[in-house]
């Protein structure tokens, strides 16, 4: 491992996050400016704002100004590390805000300061890794900077820090290829051009034009320019934050609704499709297995789900009532809330909005929620469960496993059950017409065993620190898939605030291993790869 180069590119990423951060903090003086100039520059957040673009423009510039003979010495190991590394490195500088807002707002003070940071770091993790579990308990009482900090994570972690490093960066390293393959979610990194800054480039200029498209569309429904852009780098990068408690239901909005289900329908879709799609080749998504697997399970969940609720409505009060929430309502309170809910499950519309809604939010990993689906029966819990392992396209920005290792899984699945009646057929695993080779189907094959063991793990340790056995394992692929919101006392209505100190490190852990698909993570763990 030759550390200095990883010094060197880590240092370039801090200058990029400390540049940035000059966004969020210009939001933060503006909204403060009424102050006198000496209370401004102290107040919570314009001081943690200052204080990260400070350590991030001064470390990064020392790092890079350290390490620049190292610059054109990165290999395969080095392009593992700088990823994780910089993730880690990324997300404690721009915690440094909310840490300061927290603390400020905490009569504790400094005293609770360790809670406050682990508090922050999760927050901004899981805004980075476009999980969407949050911390907060009230929302709408956050500064907009930190508001617009934690869409900004989102954003940015969406279609990666290092892909859009080596935009602005593209000689970076000679095997910057290393560090795109360890950030882009998926089996797949097909390259448009030789050059990978060009490939980089086409990845962002798509990101950006359909986030300029859909928040010009948010704009149209009623929404605030704060507001629009918020949550269409939520929903483009497929992360669920929200600058209100209630997320989208709040805005109670038919249009905004479809807005972000069309959205997050293109968010899970492989980029480099849109690219082409846009370039004039519109059989390029006739042609795609995944995106045809991907849009099936889609509708045939939105189907199951509308049928269910249109017929059956909500679970029976008294089995909903009973499902697990930290701070659980009154009974007079849960009759109301139970109340509301079943309203909109009157009429087939009604059904097939929530059900569109709430499918896309889970399949595409966004987690915004329309509806609180505690309420729903049990089947369709379960179902939506099941959907978190799932994840949206290769090349998307959604996490879970991917519909591309599903249908790798279910081919090689077939292709055993086929040979135990004919034991001299040989079979290869086909996605269209490409035959996979072994490496790849070994590869896939392993990281879904990683991805369930590591889900299992995880799920066992934290019903050590939770007291309900579902809320264990929801937290746990709500984390790891980065979907956000689970079931029980992680559910659509509820936080992770409570959720003990330990615990949050947990799934801190799940959410960087779930984002940067595991391998990239664990191959650090390897004592070989730190020896020279």
């Amino acid at each position: 491992m030759r550390k200095a180069a990883v010094g060197y590119a880590v240092g370039k990423l801090m200058q990029v996050m400390g540049l940035f951060l000059l966004v969020p903090l210009g939001i933060a003086v503006y909204d403060n400016f009424h102050l006198p100039l000496e209370e401004l520059v102290i107040q919570a957040e314009v001081r943690g704002f200052w204080l990260a673009v400070l350590i991030g423009l001064t470390v990064g510039t020392w790092m890079v100004a350290s390490f620049k003979a190292a610059r054109h010495e990165q290999g395969v190991k080095e392009g593992y590390a700088i990823v994780t590394l910089s993730w880690l490195s990324l997300t404690l500088i721009s915690c440094i805000p909310l840490l300061s807002y927290l603390i400020a707002t905490d009569q504790a003070g400094w005293t609770s300061f360790f809670t406050h940071f682990t508090d922050a770091f999760f927050e901004i993790m899981s805004g980075f890794t476009t999980t969407g579990a949050t911390i907060l308990t009230d929302v709408e009482a956050a500064p907009r900077s930190l508001l617009f900090l934690r869409a900004l994570t989102h954003w940015l972690g969406g279609m990666g820090i290092i892909t859009l490093a080596i935009v602005v960066f593209p000689a970076m390293g000679v095997f910057g290829y290393q560090m795109f393959r360890g950030e882009v979610p998926g089996p797949t990194h097909e390259r448009l051009y030789p050059r990978l800054a060009q490939t980089a480039s086409v990845l962002w200029g798509v990101y950006v034009l359909l986030s300029a498209a859909e928040t010009v569309l948010l704009l149209i429904g009623g929404m605030s320019l704060f507001d629009a852009v918020c949550h269409t780098f939520a929903t483009m990068a497929t992360g669920g934050f929200s600058t209100r408690n209630a997320s989208v239901a709040a805005f109670q909005s038919d249009f905004i609704e479809w807005v972000i289900i069309i959205f997050m329908y293109f968010a899970g879709i492989n980029f480099l499709l849109h690219f082409k799609f846009l370039r004039g080749d519109f059989r390029v998504l006739t042609r795609d297995r995944e995106f045809k697997f991907y849009t099936a399970v889609m509708l045939a969940v939105i189907v199951i789900i509308t049928a269910v609720l249109f017929f059956n409505g909500p679970a029976p009060k008294d089995h909903a009532a009973k499902s697990y929430r930290n701070q659980p309502m009154t009974p007079t309170d849960f009759a109301g809330h139970y109340l509301r809910e079943s309203e909109d499950f009157e009429s087939l519309y009604g059904c097939f909005r929530k059900a569109s809604f709430q499918t896309l939010a889970i399949v595409t990993t966004t987690g915004f929620t329309t509806a609180d689906f505690d309420l729903w029966p049990d089947v369709l819990r379960f179902m939506l469960l099941l959907l978190m392992f799932f994840g949206g396209c290769a090349g998307s920005t959604g996490g879970g496993m991917k519909m591309i290792r599903v249908m790798m899984v279910g081919k090689i699945a077939f292709n055993e059950l086929r040979k135990l009646t004919q034991p001299r057929l040989v079979t290869l695993v086909k996605i269209g017409d490409e035959a996979v080779d072994d490496r790849r189907v070994i590869n896939v094959v392993s990281f879904v065993m990683l991805f369930v063991a590591l889900f299992v793990i995880t799920a066992f340790v934290m019903s050590m620190f939770v007291p309900d056995l579902t809320t264990a394992f929801a937290c746990s692929i709500a984390t790891i898939g980065n979907i956000g919101p689970g079931l029980a006392g992680v559910g659509a209505i509820e936080n992770y605030a409570w959720i003990p100190l330990p615990g949050k490190w947990i799934l801190i852990l799940s959410m960087l291993l779930g984002r940067l698909e595991i391998f990239t993570v664990l191959i650090l763990f390897r004592p070989a790869v730190w020896r020279k």
